[in-house]
């Protein structure tokens, strides 16, 4: 007979998704996986980290919904681990947990003036347009900012870039709020500047996202030649990756391509790094950057060369940071959760006992969705070797966990729940002559739910 496993997944993105679904799949064990997210709905980052003008992305919401349809698999939304819950109160109900709760929060960049009015961190303005229920309803535009600075050269820079780059009109054909409409409209933004600090092979965004720069009729992309260098470490990675090389080529096309004379423009400057945030009354009035240059092995040094560039929003796209997770020990210098492969270590690098993480908070946040299933993969194989070991929970069926929530005043969401929504923003956009309108607010969608 196969061994019964209660497991907890913490996140309801794809890496606590695909964790699930390994685990179901695994043979000579009969897993049963709740996962539980602080969001009243599934899915994460693709739903409030992909930017709405992303269908093709968003796809994958099809093949996730199919691994939530599984009976074995339940969803538990609205339900915050750290304030509702700890890792005690789960090992009452479950042989194990797994942490999968990625990165929400922006990485610092520690330079001067960083901190001024008109400086913002991607991820917020990410939440912001994406309808999370915790963003603010609004975003301050600043009223006279035609020239914004984009910092980060990912695909995250590339996304803000974009959205701040086309017209709100441009973003109706897609599912963004009312209010996200809205506040686009009070965006004066006409040039974005986009800066790398080193150069064309050693960009972390995509071809892909690359080329959905130039989709907008309104939008032209301008490579400036300024820094476009490729040394023997660049063409090194040129050969290595066809990837780099996809890259390379389509920035070499926008390099020789004239402008069409589009309203608005992004910049693409390499080899320019942020120093200083300028500031006046405190307010961003300019980014100032000093010159780089390529060392051979695709790194970049300063020259002593500052340019000043006169721009009135700066946005820092760095990376993202992961939550420290209550009850369990936590790294603060890289942002995850100390573990061996997946195994949860303490101070002294034992492991403890039960507790595992995957995706972003065991990683950091590098690598796309193929690396997601892979990095799950490892952690169920740990997971499974570790079966006998497991001290079985107190309270093993799937009713007490209900119980425990409703005794908690807890107004958890569900699957069939997330189903209704889905059926109402879909409704919502079918109205208006659109896919889908997201509603924002925590307690209608809760409401929606659970009705």
């Amino acid at each position: 007979m196969s061994r019964q496993l209660r497991v907890a997944v913490i996140g309801a993105g794809p890496a606590g998704i695909y964790a699930a679904d390994i685990l179901t799949k695994s043979e000579g064990v009969d897993a049963r996986v709740d996962i539980l997210d602080r969001d009243p709905t599934p899915f994460g980052l693709i739903r409030y980290g992909v930017a709405p003008d992303h269908p093709r992305i968003k796809e994958i919401v099809k093949a996730l919904k199919r691994v939530l349809s599984n009976p074995d698999i339940r969803f538990f939304g609205n339900v915050n681990y750290g304030s509702d819950l700890k890792l005690d109160h789960l090992q009452q109900f479950y042989d194990a947990v797994i942490f999968a709760t990625g990165a929400r929060a922006d990485r610092d960049l520690d330079i001067p003036g960083i901190d001024l009015k008109g400086s913002f961190g991607a991820a917020d303005f990410v939440y912001w347009y994406d309808g999370h229920p915790d963003a603010p309803r609004e975003w301050p535009f600043e009223p006279h900012a035609e020239s914004v600075a984009v910092l980060g050269v990912g695909n995250v820079g590339l996304d803000v870039a974009r959205m701040l780059a086309k017209t709100a009109d441009e973003q109706l054909v897609t599912e963004i709020p009312q209010n996200v409409y809205e506040g686009l409209k009070a965006n004066a933004a006409k040039d974005i500047h986009v800066f790398a600090r080193r150069g064309p092979a050693q960009v972390k965004f995509t071809p892909m996202e690359l080329r959905e720069l130039s989709h907008s009729p309104n939008v032209d992309v301008i490579v400036h030649p300024e820094g476009f260098e490729l040394d023997e470490g660049s063409m090194d990675s040129i050969r290595a990756s066809k990837s780099v090389k996809l890259v390379v080529d389509v920035l070499q096309n926008y390099l020789a391509k004239e402008p069409k004379g589009a309203d608005h423009r992004i910049h693409i400057h390499f080899c320019q790094n942020p120093v200083e945030v300028l500031g006046e009354d405190g307010r961003v009035v300019g980014l100032r950057t000093e010159v780089t240059e390529l060392d051979g092995t695709g790194n970049a040094r300063g020259t002593g060369e500052f340019k000043d560039w006169p721009v009135q929003a700066v946005y820092r796209a760095v990376g993202y940071r992961s939550d420290n997770l209550a009850g369990i020990p936590f790294d603060n210098n890289t942002a995850t959760v100390p573990n061996d492969g997946g195994r949860v270590i303490d101070i002294d690098g034992e492991p403890l006992p039960g507790a595992y993480v995957t995706g972003w908070i065991k990683r950091g946040p590098v690598g796309l969705i193929g690396h997601t299933k892979s990095d799950a993969a490892e952690t169920i194989r740990l997971l499974l070797e570790d079966v006998d070991r497991l001290q079985p929970p107190a309270n093993p069926d799937r009713e007490d966990v209900d119980a425990y929530l409703a005794g908690c005043g807890i107004e958890f969401t569900t699957w069939e729940g997330w189903e209704k929504l889905d059926e109402h923003e879909i409704a919502l956009g079918e109205a208006a002559g659109r896919a889908r309108i997201k509603v924002v607010p925590r307690d209608e969608m809760v409401q929606i739910s659970r009705s």
